[in-house]
Formats: C-alpha cells, structure tokens, sequence
C-alpha cells in the first residue's frame, strides 16, 4: 500500500503530536499519544502506532524532502519493516555514501570548509613529492578562492609540524584518473561531522564495506592509506596537518588479506605488500622509536607540546600543577605553553605519552595515561604478529615463497614466519599472566606487567597467538569479566574503582563498548572454535545496536555505555551519530560495519529473536 502525502504538512503535523521534547526526532523519551492517523491525499487513512513505526514515517519523509518536491508516494511497507533489515538496508544504501568523501573538485568545499577550520581561509596541504597533486590543485585553487595550496617540506620534523599549527589545514590523498578526468580516491569517514580519514576506523569501515559487497570502497581505503606510507611516511591518525607526527594502529596488512580473498589481483597484492613491509620496517621496526628493548613494540608518537586537537580546557587538571610551579594564571600559563614561551621538560613528556595512548586509537583510557610510550601493549604486538604472518602467508601464496620488495631485497616467506614465531613467544612470555589467566601489557622499563584489565587482552585470539589452553583460560575465565547485556565493556570494573573520584571518565574504559573491541573478539572466538560463544557475543551487541534504533528514531552513535545498554554517554567526548534532524544518513563508521559483520555471522534463529528484540540476558544463562 501507498500513501501519496503532502510532506511538509505531515512533517509539521507529526512533530507537533509526538516531538514532545523539540529535538526533531521521535524517540521513547517523548511524551506524545504515540499514535498518528495517516491520511492520504486521496482519502486512504491506516493507524501509525508506536514509537519505531512513527520514526520510520518521518524518516521516510524526510528522505522525500531531500528531493525538492512538495508531494512523496510513502510505502506502509517502509514504516512496518522489520527492524533488522531496515537497519542492514539504510547501511548498506544511504549510510556508506553518506560518509564518503573525496579530495578533489568536486568534493574539496566540503572538506575544507568543515567547523575544525580556524583559519580565515582553508588550507590544503599537499605533500612535496606528489607533482600531479601539487599542479591539479594549484590550477584548482585559481578556480576557487575557498582554499589555498600549501606544499609540505620535504623533511617533516616534529618542529615543523608544531610551526604548522599557527595554520592548520587538511592533508592531500590519493589522486587517480579516469579518462581524461582526475579524480580523489574517495575515502570513508567515521561520522558524519568528520571530512578526514581516520587509520584506525578505515579498516573496520573496510571489512563492513566488504561484507556488503563494496570492494572497490575497500580498495580505494588501502590505495589511501598506501598514499600515505608513501607520501607521509606513515599511516596517519588523520589527515590533517597536527597529526603528522601520530600514526594510528597497524591494520594495513589485514584489509589486504581481506581484499585478497575476495579478488585475487596478484599485481594489486604486490603493490601493496611492497608498501606493507616499508611501514613495518620503516614505522614500526626502527629501534629506539617504536621498537624497543625487549624486542616488542610500542606506540610512540612524537609531537611537542598540548595535542592541537583538544579543545580548550581538556587538560586542565594537569596544567594546574604547573601554572601554580610557574606561578601565573592557569589559561595565561596554557596560552604560552602552547606558543612555547614557556618550556617545561616534565610537561613535554606527560605530553609525548598523551599523544602515544591517541595513536593507540585508544583515546583516552586510565590504562594509557602516562605511560604508554613505556609500554609493549598487547594490542600493537598482535597486530604487528599479524603482519608478518601475513606477509608470510602471501609471499608463499603468491609469489612462491620468494617477493623482490626491489632490485636489491628478496624477502622470504620462511624469515617473516621466523619473526612472527620470535614475536608470539615474546608476548606469551612478557604479557600472558598464568595465574590471573589474562593478557597484561608490558612495562619494559620497569621490566613488569602493567596489570589492568582491559579488552585488547582478547586480541591475541584474533592473531591467533594463544595456545588452545591459553584460548580456553581467556574465554571461560576472563570473558565472563568484561561480558554485559550488550557485549563487552573496554575495561572490567574492578580497574576504575580505584581511579580517583575526580579524575576523567575516560571513554576507552569500562562501562563503554566499542565496535572494534566486539569485533576482534567474535573473529578471535571463531579462530579457536568457539562457535557458541562468538553467537552469543555477535547477538549482544546486535540487540544493542538494533534496540537503540528501534527507541532512538534509527540512531546508530560512535559508542555505547553498557551499564545502561544506553548511547547517552558521559565522558571526556561526546557521541558522535546522535546529533541529527528526522533521520540520520550516516550512522557511525564502525558501528555500521559492526552491524553488516555481526549478521553474516549470526544464525537465522538469533536473527528472528534480533528482530523481536528479545533481552540476551534471558536468552544466555551465564
């Protein structure tokens, strides 16, 4: 059945009836009857009732809206839909496009123009080594005055970068033609107020694209992030000018092998193996930087001074102590700290590991704070294990167990499976705690574990680094620690009881949950056969995902806060995907790809249940 509707008219009509609290959406906090009589213009009239019905109408509505015309033919059936499958669909349709981006013509006034430009006028930035980005955009910039060009030095010093802030700007990607034409590779964001590609999100977005059959949005994130290993040295956190300095989580090799079962281009592989083992080498296996003496790897970003991100304010608690040592007004001593009127040894290095727990991509956690740089974290050590496994994997696959990475080095398939087998022992000697049957970070200065609970201590699962006794010790023993209605939380409670009353809520920690934490883990539970569990643990999060968008008018947020299966957070940041008029077109990066992912894996009877939005408490007795 079709209603033909007048839209403005039943968008004010139904807002005015059920939008109790005035924040264009209609949610289970509104007050409203809950119930719309829906009249066709050709006299037709059915009942909406409820809240996830009446959201559904105006989100069609507004979809209506968008293409300029007064009258919109609504199928009943878009508003009935069953919740599982709405979701799926408006991800795999509307929300992916509505995170892309690209940096060229026609998709640089939107880039450049977002509310992270402080400048009178947007920059550009554009890497010295690319020509055919510096002469497009240079003509482009004669077209358009709403940006300037401004060419990276060659040599990328934390000094120079820290000069960069006075004029911040976004960072050039990667550039293609198509026929006559050059276009941006296009990028996803996490959210829909981001305009930059973020390491650490794009694989996960990359696996959700994947799952919905968008290969070539995969591939275009891995031509990005080779664009910059290439062009910047790194994989960065983003592309913006402060975040030179900062990498973010090593995934690169993964997303290949991701894109490598499902289309197997040998010379695609090649490219971008070749540019895999730079990073490795180049970013990760540099002693005295991110390598250290342990033979285990850290994050360690460099940068110097407050992180330019952070608002105002952020770092108050710290910088008390040492405007009161300088004696002068908190935001007078911020204010030259910042121009480096003043320096401060002690200050600078609370600050280098404040930057290293941001390029872990958790941001911010007690676990981190303070100390990460001194830190082999269990999560960068399986990634890095997962590379050479990987690179060991597709060289023998591939190229018969023998890759010329260049004319002067032939890398065999047999040493990069002799460094992940010296990696795997290390971290089952320096992080594996037998007694309390959990993964701990280690501490090489002080030659111990960092003991706190914290979720990455199932990454090894997923790098498949446990023994099978190891695997059966962290699933029976340790999972029920982290384990809530709605998934597992980024810390167990125990660790925050002790933080200070006054201290941050930090977000990376317990009660909140987080996409990437859920999704390592069903890919960890699925490597050892857990096949009960990794159902269980898919469903939670699912349940949660789709019961909030059920009573949310389809919001999808960055996150979640577990102790009331909630995404109304309150922590350092805020939730991003939740800001958003009649319907959101975005959902959340992450999220989205968590949702496709998650009902790949999850059998038809839990999918029924799903939609039925059945409590997985009374559904798994622990």
């Amino acid at each position: 059945m079709k209603f033909k509707l007048h839209i403005q008219n039943t968008i004010e009509k139904l807002l005015a009836q059920e939008d109790t609290d005035g924040d264009k959406k209609i949610t289970i906090d509104d007050q409203g009857p809950k119930s719309f009589l829906l009249e066709n213009v050709e006299g037709k009239s059915v009942l909406i009732g409820g809240t996830y019905h009446l959201s559904n109408l105006l989100q069609e509505l507004a979809l209506s809206k968008r293409e300029n015309t007064e009258f919109a033919e609504i199928k009943l059936n878009a508003i009935i839909e069953n919740p599982v499958d709405r979701i799926s669909r408006k991800i795999r349709d509307l929300y992916w496009d509505g995170l892309k981006r690209t940096i060229d013509e026609k998709g640089l006034k939107k880039i450049v123009g977002d509310e992270k430009t402080n400048h009178h006028i947007s920059i550009l930035y554009v890497p010295s080594t690319d020509q055919m980005a510096i002469d497009y955009f240079s003509e482009l910039q004669k077209k358009n005055n709403h940006f300037e060009v401004r060419i990276l030095d060659e040599n990328i010093t934390p000094e120079y970068v820290l000069s960069l802030n006075e004029n911040p700007g976004i960072l050039a990607l990667a550039l293609q033609r198509a026929g006559d034409e050059i276009q941006g590779v296009p990028f996803v964001v996490p959210g829909g107020r981001f305009n930059e590609m973020y390491g650490w999100d794009s694989y996960f977005i990359a696996l959700g694209l994947i799952t919905d059959g968008k290969i070539q949005e995969a591939k275009d994130i891995a031509e990005n992030f080779k664009y910059q290993i290439d062009h910047y040295g790194k994989i960065l956190n983003a592309n913006r000018s402060y975040y030179l300095t900062r990498t973010q989580p090593p995934l690169y090799t993964s997303l290949i092998m991701d894109i490598a079962e499902k289309e197997q281009d040998v010379n695609w592989i090649e490219r971008h193996l070749k540019t895999a083992i730079k990073e490795y080498e180049t970013v990760w296996m540099q002693e005295g930087k991110r390598l250290t003496s342990s033979g285990l790897n850290r994050y360690k970003a460099e940068g110097i001074g407050i992180p330019f991100e952070v608002e105002t304010g952020h770092f108050d608690d710290i910088l008390e102590e040492y405007a009161l040592k300088h004696k002068i007004p908190l935001r007078e001593f911020e204010h030259k700290y910042l121009k480096r009127e003043i320096v401060d040894a002690e200050l600078d290095a609370y600050f280098i590991q404040d930057r290293s727990m941001r390029e872990s991509g958790h941001d911010t956690t007690n676990r981190l704070v303070n100390v990460c740089a001194d830190l082999n974290t269990v999560a960068v050590n399986c990634f890095l294990y997962k590379y050479e496994t990987d690179i060991a994997f597709l060289i023998k696959k591939y190229f018969n167990g023998k890759f010329e990475a260049n004319s002067n080095t032939v890398h065999h398939a047999d040493y990069w499976q002799k460094q992940s087998d010296l990696r795997k022992e290390r971290i089952n000697s320096l992080c594996w705690n037998e007694t309390k049957s959990i993964y701990f970070d280690y501490n090489f200065l002080k030659k111990e574990q960092h003991e706190f609970e914290a979720a990455p201590t199932f990454f090894p699962l997923w790098a498949k680094i446990s023994s099978k006794e190891q695997a059966e010790k962290l699933v029976k023993e340790t999972l029920p620690k982290f384990k809530m209605k709605g998934g597992i939380a980024g810390s167990t409670k125990e660790m925050i009881e002790t933080i200070l009353p006054n201290a941050p809520v930090r977000q990376w920690d317990y009660p909140f949950g987080w996409a990437p934490h859920q999704i390592l883990l069903w890919q960890g539970l699925l490597n050892y056969g857990y096949n009960d569990e990794v159902q269980e643990m898919i469903y939670r999060w699912l349940w949660l995902i789709t019961r909030n968008a059920v009573d949310y008018n389809g919001t999808i947020p960055e996150k979640f806060d577990l102790e009331i299966s909630s995404h109304k957070i309150f922590a350092e940041y805020g939730n991003v995907g939740t800001e958003f008029d009649y319907i959101t077109e975005e959902g959340f990066g992450w999220m989205n790809a968590a949702y496709q992912y998650g009902l790949s894996l999850l059998n038809s009877d839990y999918r029924e249940k799903l939609n039925l939005l059945t409590d997985p408490d009374e559904m798994f007795v622990n």
